[in-house]
């Protein structure tokens, strides 16, 4: 157990070598809570990105990415159109029935 649990730590920081980040996974989470959109992360060199959630399936996606809907003036995000056609035929049913 003691050999697998020291593999996976030595293979983690392998990959975090090649791919050129050496900030370790707390360091980063923290750089981004507070995150700007647009701006640029001086440690890992990233853009920053907000989430958004799709209101019909839960899925997060980045807000440059989803496929916004403006309705009664607020601006809902989704993450495929099929996602927003189960949102507006709800919305018509719900408006149908009162």
């Amino acid at each position: 157990m003691l050999i697998v649990s020291w593999s996976v730590a030595l293979l983690r920081r392998a990959a975090r070598w090649i791919l050129g980040g050496s900030a370790a996974p707390d360091q980063v989470n923290e750089s981004r809570a507070g995150a700007v959109p647009g701006a640029v992360n001086e440690q890992t060199g990233l853009a920053a990105r907000r989430l958004v959630r799709d209101p019909v399936c839960g899925m997060h996606v980045a807000e440059e990415l989803s496929i916004p809907l403006r309705e009664r003036g607020e601006l809902v995000h989704f993450c495929s159109v099929a996602c927003r056609e189960k949102y507006v035929e709800s919305a018509q049913r719900m408006a149908a029935n009162g």
